[in-house]
């Protein structure tokens, strides 16, 4: 009998599942000087074109992660033609549709601009990063068995696909971002609450040259959405995968359809408004429903992206959500294998991005759908033109106003310090502003040395001190260093364009959201303990 077990090894934290957000979370990781191992079932990315569009807050990420220039080289549709969307009534080429998805309006509150390439694309780039980074050893090709875990860490059981060898690895933690089917969050004991829409879905790839001359009456758009009231509110889905060449569409079809059994030709052609050549890549199925786990921790086990919350592919909040469990869940880790973070810090990660998540479906998603269905079955262009052209104005600005007001934020974090508690939740619904609120992602703003905030904050917290006198930045340094709290301090004279934060005092945290801010000329030595024993999940401060 050969033995096919491998020599155990040992590192600080397991990633399972090397998608886009276990490769985010290793390069955050691996940055901060965390040895991690990452785990991924594929050897090559899927060739799916799925998480295509990439918010400005996600390219801050990529900014900070070093890898920006590289995935925007990477983008397969040409900068200068756009990655706007449309969304239209009846089919593509109606007379009714308005732009739709317009996040370049928000571009203002934000680093970097947003940007398009399918998944498969974003995933390459992070993989060669990740290939630069020491501290990083990838195993692609693996999937994970067994997951244990005690008082003194975890043990992971990892087998190669191909070979069927197996490794043991002990570990500080474990974090499972392999998707919605997670055996990490099965294997901890995370369970899920389920919204089950009843609908199949089908995914089509397919080539088409007359498609896209047919859709040059809409310049500078890669997404179109269409409304159509058989649908009740679900959406018939197309997108660009290149200029003019490769599209993909999701949209609901009856239960029981397979790749045999239904005219999809038809059916894009109805979406449409006219027929087109078509020759299919690729035709899939899937569930819409969401998941939400119900704990995104259980001891030294985590999860995020898919495996903690999953949806229908509406609005790309995936993928930028998972980016952003990976900002947040890689730098309290860092802080508690590197000794200055508490474990509070580490249950700050569900209590911060759980309820964010949870209002991304409930304000945005889930309210869409309920929106579309509402509208449909009240206006029809048919029955009252004149009812409809108003309303459907109405819904223009309506899209305007849902890029404003999505805007995640940790307002009831435990480790961001607020006057007040009661009324503070962690959301995704907020408004975009130029001054610094806690809990809040900071808006950029240019420096008296001509340099951006972003590109001078430091790899911990950051303090910017706004025209405050040098003996009260010492009381918070002092209460930094004795906290053991790695802090950056910048300091700015009054005149600057940092005057749109309207504060004396910001204090950053290292995924760029505001912990404190205040307008005080004066700061108490025991307020500044205070503050930073709360920031590495010590406070004994009991309100906000």
């Amino acid at each position: 009998m050969t033995d096919n077990t491998l020599t155990s090894l040992a590192t600080d934290v397991v990633i399972i599942g090397g998608g886009p957000v276990g490769l985010g979370l290793a390069i955050e990781l691996g940055q901060r000087g965390i040895h991690c191992l990452l785990a991924e079932r594929y050897t090559q990315p899927q060739p799916i074109p799925k998480g295509q569009n990439l918010t400005q807050r996600t390219m801050e990420h990529f900014h900070f992660w070093g890898a920006e220039p590289e995935l925007r080289a990477a983008r397969t549709i040409p900068p200068e033609y756009g990655i706007g969307g449309l969304t239209a009534y009846g089919s593509l080429l109606s007379d009714h549709h308005y732009d739709w998805l317009q996040r370049e309006l928000v571009k203002p509150y934000y680093f970097k601009d947003n940007e398009r390439l399918p998944q498969y694309e974003t995933e390459k780039v992070l993989r060669q990063r990740v290939g630069a980074l020491p501290t990083v050893k990838t195993l692609y090709g693996w999937d994970s068995e067994t997951i244990t875990q005690d008082d003194e860490g975890t043990t992971v059981t990892l087998t190669e696909r191909s070979s069927k060898q197996t490794q043991t690895i002990r570990a500080a933690y474990v974090v499972g971002c392999d998707g919605s089917r997670s055996k990490t969050r099965e294997q901890a004991g995370l369970t899920q609450t389920l919204s089950d829409h009843d609908r199949c879905m089908v995914l089509l790839v397919f080539k088409s040259q007359e498609l896209h001359t047919l859709l040059a009456r809409f310049p500078g758009k890669s997404f179109y959405n269409v409304l159509h009231p058989e649908l009740k509110g679900y959406w018939k889905f197309f997108g660009r995968v290149d200029l003019g060449n490769t599209w993909f569409f999701h949209a609901p079809v009856p239960m029981g359809t397979t790749a045999d059994n239904f005219d999809f030709k038809k059916y894009l052609h109805d979406s449409v408004g006219a027929e087109f050549e078509i020759e299919f890549q690729h035709i899939g199925f899937w569930d819409l429903r969401f998941a939400l786990a119900d704990q995104y921790r259980a001891g030294r086990i985590f999860i995020a992206g898919d495996a903690a919350h999953s949806h229908p592919p509406y609005g790309g909040y995936g993928v930028n959500s998972g980016f952003e469990d990976a900002r947040n869940l890689g730098w309290k880790l860092a802080a508690a294998l590197q000794g200055w973070g508490d474990d509070a810090l580490l249950d700050s990660y569900d209590a911060e991005r759980r309820p964010v998540f949870a209002s991304t479906i409930n304000d945005f998603i889930a309210k869409s759908i309920e929106t579309d269905r509402d509208f449909l079955e009240t206006f029809d262009p048919l029955r009252d033109p004149d009812a409809f052209n108003t309303a459907w104005a109405e819904r223009s600005q309506g899209a305007v106003g849902e890029v404003h007001a999505f805007e995640p934020n940790y307002e009831g974090s435990p480790v961001v310090w607020q006057n007040h508690v009661a009324s503070h939740v962690c959301s995704a619904k907020g408004s975009h502003q130029f001054k610094a609120r806690a809990g809040h992602h900071l808006a950029p703003a240019v420096l008296s040395n001509g340099k951006n905030v972003f590109e001078a904050l430091g790899d911990g917290f950051t303090l910017l001190a706004l025209g405050a006198a040098s003996t009260e930045t010492q009381i918070l340094m002092d209460a930094a260093a004795v906290a053991g709290v790695p802090l950056t301090v910048i300091h700015e004279h009054a005149g600057s364009q940092a005057d749109r934060y309207e504060a004396k005092w910001i204090l950053l945290r290292p995924d760029q959201f505001v912990a404190w801010v205040s307008e005080e000329k004066v700061i108490d030595p025991d307020f500044a303990h205070q503050l930073f024993k709360r920031l590495r999940g010590q406070s004994d401060h009991a309100a906000h």
